[in-house]
């Protein structure tokens, strides 16, 4: 009993351990930035160290553990400002004459050592086994370096990374509560804040959690209770819908670029006729195959031509109409991404810094056990994907119906909405951004594969513990009444 109450501080320590191990040793490793960094620098009040001045010194070869302090420029919304701030404000008390990206590295890496804590100490509400099983899957799986090296970065990944981890505790929380608390609703509700909040195309997410919060009303009959939930249903609801609806054109028009020009149009059989199906001028067709990003694009993607031609004439429901009268191409592009999501290093972008003396795009592969085994050995293809939902869904089913537990019904519920998180974070890059950039893209449909990977794996050791133990007890019943 008391190896098992204690399971969950074992597991936050392993998982600190591993965390300094890679993190806060030498050499220093983080993500180089693909032009993503900039908007939150702006808005954070920093800036790349002035020592970097070059092109290739600030982008794609190397990661950067140093960033200058500024004033804060332009207007960004996203919730990843708040760990930024934070670690801003911490790294400006130790050191004011630069910032070290390793604070937000520290606070990023206190977030997930606590969802290891929740997530294993919730794991032993069903048996030591599941308990087990969770600790050692969440320190192979989610402490694998490809998950870590995000935190020394300003990419948004580990902000929907973290808090999607920490949703998932707070929920099973709230489920193996007597008396459910407001603290702890609210803490759900501000981890769900986080994850839909940290990249624009989390933010529909927000909308889907907010009815999901509903069922939470069942948990207390108090009013206090249903206006709390109710308000923050309603709270979610309204964020991620004002998020998207406000979010820059800009951003809308680097997303509509890639679905058509990187997505549909690339290595189309007939890319005229697939213009002419989306209502867009032939001419367009010199840019198939080409990104938002390309310098040498025929036909410039911020030129006033495209604005008339392409811009003003598109939009993402265009875009599902087209998927739904070509659904095979669909298929086709998913299949594709299928093929490529089992991946998760990004091989354009740099790992180490420049004074280490690695060549430029130089990878890490430290504690990279879990996802170079993905890489080598999980299947790679759309029927595989499919066939493995339709097993969890159907054991997160049965499951539910079986039991007459509130506990065990919140689980297999909240287990489902992790999965269908991971539909939306597959199939949204590829209708939103094409192909571009797709190993980063599915990051998040790669985070909830892998949880109900081990949620699968713990449940079957937790179901194959219980038939043993019901042998056992069986067997001892039997002798037990030879022996009367």
């Amino acid at each position: 009993m008391k190896e098992r109450l204690r399971l969950e501080i074992f597991a936050g320590a392993g998982a600190a351990g591993i965390l300094i191990w890679l993190l806060f040793s030498n050499p220093f490793i983080g993500m180089a930035d693909s032009g993503d960094f900039l908007r939150v620098l702006l808005v954070a009040g920093l800036d790349y160290n002035p020592a970097a001045v070059s092109y290739e010194d600030r982008f794609f070869n190397w990661s950067h553990s140093v960033f200058a302090y500024d004033s804060i420029r332009g207007a960004y919304i996203t919730s990843q400002l708040i760990p930024v701030y934070a670690a801003r404000t911490i790294g400006w008390i130790f050191d004011q004459s630069v910032f070290h990206i390793r604070f937000l590295g520290a606070l990023y890496s206190l977030l997930l050592i606590t969802a290891v804590y929740l997530i294993v100490r919730a794991g032993r509400q069903y048996s030591l086994s599941a308990s087990f099983m969770l600790a050692a899957g969440l320190l192979f799986m989610f402490l694998d370096v490809r998950y870590t090296v995000y935190f020394n970065s300003f990419y948004a990944e580990p902000v929907s990374f973290l808090f999607l981890l920490l949703t998932v505790a707070a929920g099973l929380w709230l489920a193996h509560q007597e008396k459910p608390t407001t603290r702890v609703v609210l803490f759900f509700f501000f981890c769900i804040f986080m994850l839909v909040c940290s990249k624009l195309q989390n933010t529909p997410l927000g909308i889907i959690f907010a009815l999901y919060g509903l069922r939470l009303l069942q948990l207390r009959w108090d009013l206090s209770w249903r206006r709390f939930v109710l308000w923050g249903c309603s709270v979610l609801f309204a964020l991620s819908a004002l998020l998207y609806t406000f979010a820059p054109d800009q951003f809308k028009h680097i997303n509509l670029y890639q679905t058509v020009f990187y997505g549909i149009l690339n290595e189309s059989p007939d890319v005229e006729g697939d213009l002419r199906d989306l209502g867009l001028p032939e001419k367009l067709a010199v840019n198939a195959g080409t990104n938002y990003f390309q310098s040498d694009a025929p036909i410039k993607q911020d030129s006033p031509e495209m604005k008339a031609d392409f811009y003003d004439r598109m939009s993402h429901g265009k875009v599902l109409l087209y998927y739904a009268t070509h659904p095979q191409r669909l298929i086709t592009l998913l299949d594709r991404a299928a093929e490529r999501g089992v991946y998760l290093e990004v091989t354009y972008l740099g790992n180490y810094e420049k004074g280490e003396g690695k060549p430029a795009l130089a990878d890490v592969y430290t504690y990279s056990g879990w996802s170079s085994f993905k890489a080598e050995y999980m299947p790679r293809s759309l029927l595989f994907i499919v066939l493995f939902y339709a097993a969890f869904y159907a054991v997160c089913v049965v499951e539910w119906i079986r039991s007459r537990s509130q506990s065990v019904r919140m689980t297999a519920e909240l287990l489902m909405l992790v999965g269908f998180i991971g539909v939306f974070s597959f199939v949204v890059p590829v209708l939103g951004d094409g192909l571009a950039d797709i190993e980063k893209h599915l990051f998040l449909y790669n985070v909830t594969f892998d949880m109900m990977l081990l949620a699968s794996a713990a449940w079957l050791v937790h179901r194959v513990a219980v038939l043993v133990g019901d042998r056992r007890g069986r067997r001892r019943s039997v002798y037990g009444s030879y022996r009367i």
